[in-house]
């Protein structure tokens, strides 16, 4: 049990500086969006750099904080269900899920991306539009980054929920 506690702890400290971290492409997106507007709109000026950097930003901010949200329970699920469940029963769903959803799913996206990240790092891919950003393949590079954090924490729920099953009584829904 002190294994599970230890792995959960530092799985979470580390989800927790991505997250914060993460969190500051938020701003830099909107005032890169605002920058974006305003020289489209006000000065009649439009750069294909300015636009892909808006997606660049938008992408690392999905997959570098999709860790950060599950940590935070604040990914979509049916809750209509969910809240009518003990902690314990909580619990088992969210091993059950993890286990045949989340683990999969990110283990797949990791393994799968890997040929088309190492083929875009080989040839060091920039954007092929004129005008575009270099330097491509390290937004590629988040894609199993990101769902490898997602791992990562899938397995810290999993085993927090193993240890509320292990620890807690089966009582009444949580309020």
């Amino acid at each position: 049990m002190r294994f599970l506690e230890s792995y959960i702890r530092t799985i979470d400290a580390l989800t927790e500086r991505t997250g914060q971290a993460v969190s500051w492409l938020a701003l830099l997106l909107v005032l890169v969006v605002v920058y974006d507007v305003f020289t489209r709109y006000v000065m009649s000026s439009s750069s294909v750099a300015v636009q892909e950097f808006e997606w660049h930003i938008f992408s690392l901010l999905f997959l570098l904080s999709a860790s950060y949200t599950l940590k935070h329970n604040k990914h979509v699920r049916v809750d209509i269900f969910y809240v009518r469940l003990t902690e314990k029963q909580r619990a088992l769903v969210n091993i059950i899920g993890g286990l045949l959803f989340l683990i999969p799913f990110t283990m797949l996206v990791v393994f799968a991306s890997w040929p088309f990240v190492n083929n875009s790092f080989s040839i060091l891919e920039s954007s092929p539009d004129p005008g575009g950003l270099p330097y491509r393949f390290l937004l590629k590079g988040a894609i199993p980054l990101g769902f490898l954090l997602l791992f990562l924490q899938g397995t810290a729920e999993i085993f927090r929920s193993v240890l509320v099953i292990a620890e807690t009584p089966d009582t009444t829904p949580a309020e």
